[in-house]
Formats: structure tokens, C-alpha cells, sequence
């Protein structure tokens, strides 16, 4: 392909509303152009990249065993509402109605739909396993689109649905896919981490979150640097082995503290550590009034509450609910004599004897509380968010937080949807049962920004090899000179002959242009030919990821850039 007959409309400044590298960096390589919120245009660079991804996706999916199918992207309301989610998805599902004043919406995931199919279909054991996916566009109608493609509402995603008779089965779907996984994003050439996660809206008994590494994702994770152990925070454990404390506490103590509500401000006013404190958080757990207690420099972890709970609704109290519970404004409330039935402590609170928190009185605390003596506790409880420097619950070993970003998901259903949706069949003794289900997302079109997130530097886009748009570019510096022109062409044609995807930049621009718009735009071999390395029989070439430099010989020139274009790849594995 030869740039002066390509769309591939560059730009020098970033765009006023990108505030992540890869909404800046691919709207600038002219990659990718916003049409509205959340919505955007895949230019040809930036299609041949996500088409590259898909490839990758599809092939491993087929290996793996899973068949592709193509659903539809408008879906019924009734299919939701057989399962309840058409009132609990909330307003990221875009409902609209027909000329018939039928209720649709735009499917942002098809574990609905791919129920309905199979159900019409499947009726023997004999019948399963089966595993079946699709490749396709989907809608979420965000509340705040951000980060370009990271968080868009519509994007390319694949999703991928398994079938099984019994839970062996089933366990052995999720590992085939999971396997299927690791080998995609191995073979993009991305530096990931698989994490147990929250299964969240989708359901299911357990789930792990495939993280891209980048210090730009909006995720953090916990990982150790030992073992295989990894988490989100809204799953990470915490290995928590204090003994209970023991011995006799002073009496509890009132204490003035005026105008004093957050824990920095209580540590300050009474000259203690936050540590020596814990907060008291109220929350509404399906209509009903529950307290947590956590350590004052600790986060409360809600998803880790809610599902400790079993609620299917979980909201911090608002400040009037507060204050009908203790009696007293938002910023003083405590265990001792709450209006609540339940209340739970995080389990690292049992090791403390006395404790400084809220009186459920304005302007004052309390010293010496003992949650033994004077509160009437529900229980302990892995309550908070996972710290740096905590210990893995697999091995022991110190963990790390780091950042990430979400790129791929799946999920043990169970039978959430099979059961509601009556997806049945006859076993081998003749018995009727739901199907057991696993759910397998990626996001493809997530893919390519995470891939440029994970990789860019000042200058542009170092996409891996996998994924770039085109491997190699040849920047034809021959200006007026015909023979020097000649043999970038000849030079071009001999590396489509190698099968290396090339580009050939014969735009009449300066040199310096070429050069910013070949690092912008990624290439991960960059070819210089001009009439000064011509003249010493040389082309220059340039690894893009390190920007190391090498001489090529004009004689001889295909062996020689396939010994160099070898070692490039090494660089990356």
C-alpha cells in the first residue's frame, strides 16, 4: 500500500477531549475519529489493526474448540424480562420501542438470546458439550463515555457462551477457555495478568478478569510476585491470622471532639495513629439497615460486603438515614447503642482491645470501646479493600498493586439463565435439567487501545507485531533522484514478495514528516531509503520499539532483512 493513495489523515496537536495515551495517540495516527459520546470511526490503519486482533481471537477460539455464530444485535424485551434483568441492567441498556409499541434494546452482552436459541434446540445429553461465540458490535449506553475506546459505548467484542450437561463438564469449558485466553493475549504480544474477579450484573459462581498491565488502566489489581495469585480489589482477599485480642479494657470514655468529623481530623484532635480508630459506615442491604466497621486508615470494600451479605442491593446510608439511626449528624456514628440489628466488623478489628470511633452523639467519640464488651457484633468478616504490602492468601508472599486494564472476562453461570429461562434437556436417565452455562468475553476493539496504553512513548504508537496495522514502512527519501525512487519501490515490492505487510510512504512531504509520521503511526520496522545510503550501498534501518538503528546492504538485501527482522521479534517475546 503505497501512503499517497491512503486515508490516513494525521494530526500534530491531540485532540481537545482525549485524556488517555491511546485516544490521543490513535486519533492523532489517524486511526481512529470520534462521530459523537462515546462513538467512533475506525479509520483503514485502525480497522486493519482491529481486524488483526479479531484474527487472533477467532483462530484460538476455533482451536478451543467454540463455533462462531452471528446473533442479532436488536434484542426483545421479553427475553430480559424471563430472566428479571430487564429491570435490574439499570439505564446503560438503550430501550427503545417499535412501530408496534413493542419493547427492544440493543444488546450489550447475548447471554438472553444465545439461552433462547439453544433451548429451542438442545433437548438430549447427547446433544452436549457445546460452545458457541460470536464476533460482533455492541452498545452500553455509559453515563460517562471516557478514556476513547476504553470505555465507548459501542465497541467490537467477542462473547462466547459454553453448554454442558453436569459440572465437570461445565469446569472443564471454563478451563479450555480460560487456556484459550492466555493464548490470545500471549500471541498479541501483551504483558496481562488473570485475576479472580466479581462477577457482577452477569452472575455466576466464580469469574477471572484478563488485566493488560499499564500504569494508565483504570483498574488495580493485586498480584504476587510468587505465585499465580492475582485479584481485583473488589475480590482481592486478605489474609488476615491475628489472634483475638485478650484482657480486660478500661471503662469507655467520652470524649468532646467539636467540629471534629473525619478520621484524619479525630487522629489529629485526640494525638493518636488512624489506625487506633475505625469507622462505623451504615448501608442499606435490601431495604434493611446494616453497619460495617473497618480500621481507620482502611478502605470498606462494598462488593466484598454486599456479597458477604447476599444482598442483592447494597447503598451507603444517605446522611438523614445516619442520623435516624444514631441520633446524631453524619461524622459521629459508632457501634455502641446503634439503632441496627446487624452489625459486622472487619476481622482485622479483633485484634485491637480498645478502640477510639463515633458516640452516635454530635461532636463527640468515644475512648477504650472493646467490640467484645460494649458492641453487639454480628460477626468479623474480609471487609476491606486489599493494602500494598499484604500478604497472599495462596502463599504468603507480599503483594503488589497494580494497574490495569480489563480486556477480557469469563464467567461460571451455573444455571442462572438455563433455569430461568427453562433451557432444559433429558439426561441419561431420562431426568429433566437446566444446562450448565459459562459466559467468555473480550473486548477487540478494547484490545487495540489497551495495546497502545501498554505501548507508546513519546513520539507514538510501538504497536506489537501482531496487531500493527502494517509491519514494515518503507520511507522513500529520493526526492528528485528517479534511481533512488526506483529502488525504494523495487525495495517495497520485494518485501510484499516475503510476505511482510509493507507500507511505502511516497508522499511529496519533508523528510522530517515521514519520520514523525512513521514513529506516530507505529510501523515496527522502519526502512529509510535514500541517495546517501544508496551511495554506500546501505539501507538504513530502525527497530521502532528501541530505536536502535542498523545498516542493510542493498546486495543481498532480503536475507539480510530477515536476519534483522528475526531479532526485532526476539525484542519482543
Amino acid at each position: 500500500m503505497k501512503l499517497s493513495a491512503y486515508y490516513a489523515p494525521t494530526l500534530k496537536e491531540d485532540p481537545a477531549e482525549a485524556d488517555v495515551v491511546s485516544h490521543k495517540l490513535l486519533t492523532r495516527a489517524g486511526m481512529i475519529r470520534k462521530l459523537t459520546s462515546g462513538i467512533y470511526t475506525f479509520l483503514p490503519l485502525g480497522l486493519r489493526a482491529l481486524n488483526k486482533a479479531a484474527k487472533i481471537v477467532r483462530e484460538e477460539m476455533d482451536r478451543a474448540g467454540a463455533l462462531e455464530i452471528l446473533m442479532p444485535a436488536v434484542q426483545p424485551a421479553d427475553l430480559w424480562r424471563e430472566t428479571g434483568r430487564w429491570e435490574v441492567y439499570g439505564k446503560e441498556l438503550l430501550r427503545f420501542k417499535d412501530r408496534h409499541d413493542r419493547d427492544y434494546c440493543l444488546g450489550p452482552t447475548h447471554e438472553e438470546v444465545v439461552t433462547d436459541l439453544l433451548r429451542g434446540e438442545i433437548k438430549s445429553y447427547r446433544q452436549l458439550p457445546l460452545n458457541v461465540y460470536q464476533i460482533q458490535t455492541k452498545f452500553r449506553d455509559e453515563i460517562r463515555p471516557r478514556f476513547g475506546l476504553m470505555r465507548g459505548r459501542e465497541f467490537v467484542m467477542k462473547d462466547g457462551y459454553s453448554f454442558d450437561k453436569d459440572e465437570d463438564g461445565a469446569n472443564a469449558a471454563y478451563q479450555a477457555m480460560y487456556a484459550a485466553y492466555g493464548r490470545i493475549f500471549t500471541r498479541l504480544g501483551l504483558e496481562f495478568r488473570a485475576v479472580e474477579a466479581d462477577s457482577g450484573a452477569i452472575g455466576g459462581s466464580f469469574s477471572h478478569e484478563f488485566m493488560v498491565l499499564a500504569e494508565t488502566g483504570e483498574d488495580t489489581i493485586a498480584a504476587c510476585p510468587k505465585c499465580s495469585y492475582g485479584a481485583n480489589l473488589e475480590k482481592a482477599q486478605v489474609m488476615c491470622a491475628l489472634p483475638m485480642a485478650s484482657g480486660d479494657a478500661g471503662k469507655v470514655e467520652e470524649v468532646a471532639t467539636p467540629g471534629v468529623k473525619t478520621i484524619a481530623e479525630v487522629a489529629a484532635f485526640l494525638n493518636v495513629g488512624p489506625e487506633e480508630i475505625f469507622k462505623t459506615l451504615l448501608f442499606i442491604a435490601d431495604g434493611k439497615r446494616v453497619a460495617a466497621l473497618v480500621r481507620g486508615d482502611r478502605d470498606i470494600n462494598e462488593v466484598k460486603l454486599k456479597n458477604f451479605l447476599g444482598a442483592s442491593e447494597l447503598a451507603l446510608a444517605a446522611p438523614e438515614e445516619v442520623e435516624a439511626a444514631t441520633g446524631a449528624p453524619a461524622g459521629f456514628a459508632g457501634p455502641v447503642g446503634l439503632g441496627v440489628d446487624t452489625i459486622y466488623a472487619d476481622q482485622e478489628l479483633c485484634a485491637g482491645l480498645e478502640w477510639i470511633c463515633g458516640a452516635n452523639k454530635a461532636d463527640t467519640h468515644l475512648r477504650r470501646v472493646n467490640l467484645k464488651r460494649d458492641v453487639g457484633l454480628t460477626g468479623f468478616a474480609d471487609l476491606r479493600s486489599v493494602a500494598e504490602g499484604d500478604r497472599c492468601p495462596g502463599c504468603g508472599e507480599q503483594l503488589t498493586l497494580r494497574r490495569g486494564i480489563e480486556v477480557g472476562h469469563v464467567f461460571k453461570l451455573g444455571t442462572k439463565y438455563s433455569e430461568s429461562m427453562k433451557a432444559l434437556f433429558l439426561d441419561e436417565t431420562g431426568v429433566e435439567r437446566p444446562m450448565i452455562m459459562g459466559c467468555y468475553g473480550i473486548g477487540v476493539s478494547r484490545i487495540v487501545a489497551a495495546a497502545v496504553e501498554q505501548n507508546h512513548d513519546e513520539n507514538g504508537i510501538l504497536w506489537p507485531p501482531s496487531i500493527a496495522p502494517f509491519e514494515a514502512v518503507v520511507v522513500d527519501l529520493s526526492g528528485k533522484d528517479e534511481a533512488a525512487k526506483a529502488k525504494a519501490a523495487e525495495i517495497y515490492e520485494m518485501l510484499k514478495t516475503l510476505d511482510v505487510e509493507t507500507v511505502l510512504d511516497d508522499r511529496d512531504e519533508r523528510p522530517g514528516s515521514k519520520f514523525k509520521d512513521a514513529d506516530l503511526m507505529g510501523f515496527p520496522l522502519q526502512l529509510v531509503v535514500g541517495g546517501k545510503g544508496l551511495s554506500r550501498g546501505v539501507v538504513e534501518a530502525k527497530d521502532r520499539r528501541t530505536g536502535v538503528k542498523s545498516e542493510l546492504p542493498v546486495e543481498g538485501f532480503a536475507a539480510a532483512f530477515e536476519a534483522w527482522r528475526d531479532t526485532v521479534r526476539k525484542g519482543w517475546e
